[in-house]
């Protein structure tokens, strides 16, 4: 039996463990990367650990979130990454150069090499055939110090494409199209695979967003095979020395298959609330719009620009319309000011913003309230643009184009022919803006520089044998670590401060969360099905962490949060029967007894309710490397022990 590619590289880097779905392993990581977002809290780790130098092969450290700087703290934290960087031996990517896996794609990505990111979208990477995963940012700390990553082993899903596009759809139409398919909790415990004829039609960039919003899914990673495409993209790049072919295996077996050709698919829009509320543009039909905002690592590459400049010249922002425009990188918009198509854009009426994460993240550029807003982004949350009751719908870039132009929602298949955008044979290299670190003499010599805002790490304690404590919160099905800690330009410059940050933890379902939690001291959580979705920032268990959360008991979890959960030392536990969920009411006092122990020795563990006197019985499968890190009270203390 043949391999995929995803098993060929875990084969490769395979530390320890078997290639067996449901099984944990751990793997060798070859690069990471983080974002300023998580970034400062995964160098507190970091340091914390006192391991002198990364030993990755590539560790990059990108500023592209917390770019708005209207008071000291996001400077500051930018001051204390650098000087990290600098001293341990970490690339750092300097405002301005770009959104990380934007650049990542661009400047170091490598065909068959493992990468873990402190940020969600790390699959981007998985668009030139890397085995790129989204991680918590102490997971991305042990990888810079050496350690393995560890993961339960994914099922294979082979998604086989055929056909075409038809002229005016994306490859932003075929992840709405998968996600329509599969839905935000399909792709949980499995890599989506791309494969068949129509691969070879999709350029690099096209895959690399298709791979970017597989994180929707809830899957592991995303990937497409490294070939003549990909050979192209890093020769134009000046980088042709680091491909390599990396296709599946004919005989390989897939746990999985799903048929879509690439012909039969239009225009669509995910609606709100969820990037799998999928319809086609044409269904929606022509509702009007207040904002556009075109960008993000989903969609801001060097050809998605020209495409939106080609529609854009010679035409005018339509009155009712605010757009605004995010290049990926500062090669993209340097490239773009090159050969006028900035210029087109401008002359339009966008509203240029710098190479950064920016709007998507809610750092900026919120809607009206009310307002109906098309993104060329990856997530359309409730709140995530900083406003509440906005309607945010995620579109590709031509539709973005068009619909803004008109004021509507539009179909570009309504303009005519598609413009004619030739890309260049190379790309305008100038890395700049990435500075070196210091050599391992040098970095003596350098002090890692602290500013005011910088609060220590949360401590926790080695888990009690028993625990007993309220319902102090019970939520619904797909809550987002957007719903737990949010994002946006009041609450992100707070990243590094923990105790600041508590005050706005699942305020957007009971804004009396954070005082609950400090008048009782601890809590146990309640949640349904897909709980912690989303971003993979793991403030949103570092913060409950801090406010004294001892265990979460859902239907089901996000892969990433449960394992964010786990490594900041609170227990994830989902109900054995589904329906026990609705008996519990927020306010039940609840029990977890003789829990060590039991945790201990593998044995079942039972919640019981003691205001109304019944029992539920949980499930949970901890590897023994997860159980220890539990019964030590976090991977950081578990690291502290073993390193």
């Amino acid at each position: 039996m043949g391999y995929t590619i995803a098993q060929k590289i875990i084969k490769n880097h395979l530390v320890s463990g078997e290639m067996i779905a449901g099984n944990e392993i751990g793997i060798r990581i070859d690069q990471t990367l983080t974002q300023d977002a998580t970034g400062t809290m995964a160098y507190l780790e970091f340091e914390a650990m006192g391991v002198e130098r990364v030993k990755t092969e590539l560790s990059v450290a990108y500023i592209d979130h917390n770019t708005l700087q209207t008071g000291f703290e996001n400077a500051d934290d930018h001051k204390f990454i650098q000087s990290v960087a600098k001293k341990r031996g970490i690339l750092f990517s300097r405002p301005g150069n770009g959104i990380c896996h934007q650049v990542h794609l661009e400047r170091f990505g490598i065909p068959g090499k493992t990468l873990i990111g402190s940020d969600s979208h790390t699959p981007t990477g998985g668009g030139m055939g890397m085995l790129a995963i989204g991680a918590g940012g102490l997971d991305v700390a042990v990888a810079m110090g050496g350690g393995a990553y560890y993961i339960t082993m994914p099922k294979m899903v082979r998604i086989n494409l055929t056909g075409k596009l038809a002229p005016w759809v994306a490859a932003k139409d075929v992840i709405l199209e998968v996600l329509r398919i599969m839905s935000v909790k399909g792709g949980v415990s499995k890599i989506i695979e791309y494969g068949g004829e129509g691969v070879k039609s999709l350029s690099l960039p096209e895959r690399a967003t298709i791979t970017n919003m597989g994180a929707e899914l809830g899957a592991t990673t995303s990937l497409f095979p490294s070939d003549d495409i990909t050979r192209e993209f890093l020769k134009a790049q000046g980088r042709e020395e680091d491909w390599c072919e990396l296709v599946a295996d004919s005989d390989a077996v897939y746990d999985e298959v799903i048929e879509i050709d690439l012909s039969k698919l239009t225009p669509m829009a995910a609606m709100p609330h969820s990037p799998d509320n999928v319809k086609p543009v044409e269904e929606i039909g022509a509702i009007s719009i207040d904002q556009v905002c075109i960008g993000s690592c989903t969609n801001s590459s060097l050809s998605d620009m020209l495409k939106v400049a080609a529609i854009l010249k010679g035409k005018k922002v339509a009155p009712n319309v605010s757009l605004s425009i995010a290049p990926g990188s500062m090669q993209v918009l340097n490239m773009l000011a090159l050969n006028g198509a900035l210029s087109d854009m401008i002359a339009a009426g966008a509203r240029i913003l710098e190479s950064a994460c920016g709007p998507c993240i809610g750092m900026g550029q919120s809607p009206n309230s009310k307002g109906v807003s098309l993104r060329t982004f990856n997530r359309n949350f409730e709140g995530r643009s900083g406003t509440a009751d906005a309607g945010i719908y995620l579109v590709s870039p031509e539709v973005a184009a068009a619909s803004a132009v008109t004021g509507v929602l539009t179909d570009p298949r309504t303009l005519g022919d598609v413009p004619n955008i030739e890309m260049p044979k190379s790309f305008i290299i100038n890395d700049n803006l990435i500075e070196l670190p210091a050599s391992s003499d040098d970095a003596k010599n350098i002090e890692v520089a602290y500013g005011p805002n910088i609060k220590p790490f949360p401590t926790s304690n080695a888990l009690d044998n028993d625990i007993c404590a309220s319902a102090i919160l019970k939520v619904g099905d797909n809550i987002t670590t957007d719903h737990i800690m949010p994002a946006g330009a009041k609450i992100l410059p707070y990243r590094s401060n923990i105790p600041f940050l508590s005050q706005f933890c699942f305020k957007q379902c009971d804004e009396n969360f954070a005082q609950n939690c400090k008048e009782q001291g601890k809590g146990i959580i309640i949640g349904g099905a897909n709980y912690g979705q989303g971003s993979s920032r793991e403030h949103a268990a570092l913060v409950p962490l801090y406010l004294g959360i001892k265990a979460v008991v859902t239907k089901s979890f996000a892969r990433i949060h449960c394992a964010n959960l786990i490594n900041a030392g609170i227990l994830p536990f989902t109900f054995e029967n589904t329906s026990d969920y609705d008996k519990i009411t927020q306010g039940d006092k609840l029990c977890l007894p003789n829990v060590r122990n039991l945790i201990d020795n593998n044995s079942p563990v039972v919640l019981k309710n003691i205001t109304k006197n019944e029992e539920y019985p949980l499930c949970y499968d901890f590897s023994k490397r997860q159980k220890d890190i539990l019964l030590a009270g976090g991977l950081l203390n578990y690291t502290r022990e073993n390193i």
